[in-house]
């Protein structure tokens, strides 16, 4: 045992020897391998950092949340000139629902409207996102509250001037340290009163977080802009009961809306039920298909790498064909001359991946000291990975070569090398 390790010691040394004694080739011979490692890295801590983001978005949400208006969030048969006729989803439609749906857990009515700015004494900000729904968005979105509370199902009925507020906002209007509760703030020519102030959620992948927005009773925005105003986009979320079967659950929603339309059989839907789970899958899909693109470039850049290293270490074996007859005249064995150069080889190839991994490290901290709302990450599986990927490399590219001079002629090899 002891012998097995103090020949894999020298022969670790040799390989390390043979390194510094030609810095160039060394550096010429690692940088394939490190471009390779850098793209495929590079590419998949991307493709990580952009698939955490967009599930810390989705996960306010539950996946079996539908969201129901006259649009396709996604490929449809229904021809374009029909779907520009759709009507669209009224508070109508979300009361009926709201009373006839079976296994319903919660649903909320929201109408989208542009900005606008909000005024707080002296204070103004301009183009605030107005968030509007029902009551029952609180039970539908993961709200956590830094003071206060969501507005009830009376306020929401009534259309009561309360407002809740994103952290942002909060300290845009009051500055730091300064509770909002009960304070009266303008907009949509209204004065409304805060009741609760968000926690800070940070930017989200799709569109702007409600750090800097302030959400309201829908019934307000109604009274604004009306009931069939195709200016707003109006669309109304449904989420079922956990344990309900979520493909009858649709089913039974679609029936329900069409039955509310005096739809009658056979004609076709004029509306869309968008389903979050099916969003959610066509996201993985994409993220499969980045992957894949960046296994493809790296893997190529790995290639080149990979016989860059076969080249030098032939080139390697040719140069000390002397010292390795020395060495096996002097009692070396095959397996010490094999190791001696698989290990050289090995040895080349993870240093490039070293490099390669520390750049991506460098570029992902850089990157995200410039987007504060964006964290791109480096994963410990990734390193692991690009590790485990330059190992094998360092293998298969240096096997053959190892082995060539494993079988050399003492004799031969000190007359060649002569």
């Amino acid at each position: 045992m002891f012998k097995g390790l103090s020949a894999l010691s020298e022969s670790f040394r040799f390989a390390l020897n043979a390194m510094k004694n030609n810095i160039l080739r060394t550096f010429l011979s690692l940088l394939g391998v490190t471009v390779g490692i850098f793209s495929i890295i590079g590419v998949l801590a991307a493709v990580d950092s952009l698939d955490k983001e967009i599930r810390d978005s989705l996960s306010t949400l539950d996946q079996s949340t539908m969201i129901v208006c006259h649009i396709s969030f996604g490929p449809t048969e229904v021809p374009r000139w029909k779907r520009k006729n759709f009507p669209l989803v009224t508070y109508d439609d979300y009361q009926y629902v709201e009373r006839n749906l079976p296994g319903l857990k919660a649903a909320s009515y929201t109408i989208s409207v542009p900005s606008t700015k909000v005024t707080y004494e002296d204070v103004t900000v301009e183009r605030v996102n107005i968030d509007n729904a029902t009551s029952g968005l609180y039970d539908i979105e993961s709200f956590d509250f830094d003071e206060g509370r969501f507005f009830s199902e009376q306020e929401s009925n009534t259309g009561s001037n309360v407002a809740v507020i994103g952290n942002v906002l909060k300290t845009q209007l009051f500055g730091d340290g300064v509770s909002a509760l009960g304070k009266k703030i303008k907009f949509l020519s209204r004065k409304f009163t805060v009741i609760g102030v968000l926690e800070k959620q940070g930017e989200g992948v799709f569109g702007p977080s409600k750090d800097e927005a302030v959400i309201i009773p829908v019934n307000i925005v109604r009274r604004i802009y009306g009931d069939n105003n195709r200016s707003t986009f109006p669309t109304l979320t449904l989420l079922p009961e956990p344990d309900v079967d979520y493909d009858e659950f649709y089913a039974t929603a679609e029936q329900k809306i069409r039955q509310n339309r005096g739809i009658k059989a056979g004609e076709t839907s004029n509306f869309f039920i968008n389903q979050l789970k099916g969003f959610a899958s066509a996201i993985e899909e994409v993220i499969g298909v980045l992957t894949t693109i960046g296994w493809l470039i790296g893997g190529f850049s790995l290639l080149v790498g990979g016989f860059g290293i076969a080249n030098i270490m032939f080139v390697s074996v040719k140069e000390r064909t002397n010292l390795i007859g020395i060495q096996k005249a002097l009692g070396a064995k095959r397996k010490f001359i094999l190791l001696q150069f698989l290990f050289e080889s090995i040895l080349l190839s993870v240093f490039g991946g070293l490099i390669g991994l520390f750049l991506v490290w460098l570029i992902t901290l850089l990157l995200s000291a410039q987007f504060d709302d964006f964290n791109f990450v480096l994963s410990f599986a990734n390193i692991v990975l690009g590790i485990s990927v330059t190992f094998f490399i360092g293998v298969f590219a240096g096997i053959i070569p190892a082995i060539g001079a494993s079988r050399l002629d003492p004799v031969e090899a000190i007359r060649t090398g002569m």
